[in-house]
């Protein structure tokens, strides 16, 4: 097994129509065993970018402490929110900074830029970007995120219709792959709220 499939998980982000939505489930296990049903992969940059971290649980709260205390320092020096771009550039030289021994864990950004143009990315565990028009994943049921994405996903969705493409993209993959689920959270950005909700899953 692969150490970023050792602790399991997995992570969806979506755009939609001046909106964005980002899921991850809740599972953390160590291979087949499952130890706990809230742990944290999403994290708020501010209240119009989020990203999320799938793979080794220990560097997931690593690189979340991280990456708050850059933007931390970056709120100080500039005095200004960080834009979406900018963020994935510090996650992506953070990330390739430590290329000869790894952090395990791949990100997904994603957000609304200042005239709240969608933006979401993905990334390898050494920080190579990965734009994206629709949607991005990443984590152990990526293939099974793919595969009901590209069924369910289409353009310019509105918040409460990217919430329900996003939630039953993540559900049913999930119960396609042993090692994520037990639930899930949703964040849908939009210009003036974020919307959370926690998603009921299959326990077994």
């Amino acid at each position: 097994m692969s150490i970023m499939q050792y602790n399991g998980g997995c992570l969806v982000g979506m755009k939609g129509k001046n909106c964005v939505a980002i899921a991850s489930d809740r599972r953390f296990g160590v291979q087949a065993l499952g130890l706990s049903t809230n742990f944290q992969r999403m994290f708020s940059v501010n209240n119009r970018l989020y990203y999320g971290l799938a793979g080794l649980g220990t560097d997931v709260q690593t690189l979340s402490e991280k990456f708050r205390m850059s933007v931390n320092m970056y709120n100080l020096k500039e005095e200004r929110d960080i834009a979406p771009t900018t963020f994935a550039s510090l996650v992506s030289s953070t990330l390739y900074e430590r290329r000869f021994g790894p952090y395990f864990s791949e990100p997904v950004i994603v957000g609304l830029e200042k005239d709240d143009t969608p933006f979401i990315c993905a990334m390898d565990l050494i920080g190579c970007i990965n734009f994206a028009k629709d949607f991005v994943v990443t984590g152990t049921s990526s293939e099974q995120l793919y595969g009901m994405c590209e069924a369910l996903w289409e353009p310019d969705l509105e918040p409460e219709d990217l919430f329900e493409t996003i939630s039953q993209a993540m559900l049913n993959a999930v119960d396609r792959d042993a090692l994520s689920g037990w639930g899930a959270v949703v964040h849908v950005i939009t210009p003036t709220q974020v919307i959370t909700r926690t998603l009921k899953g299959r326990m077994d």
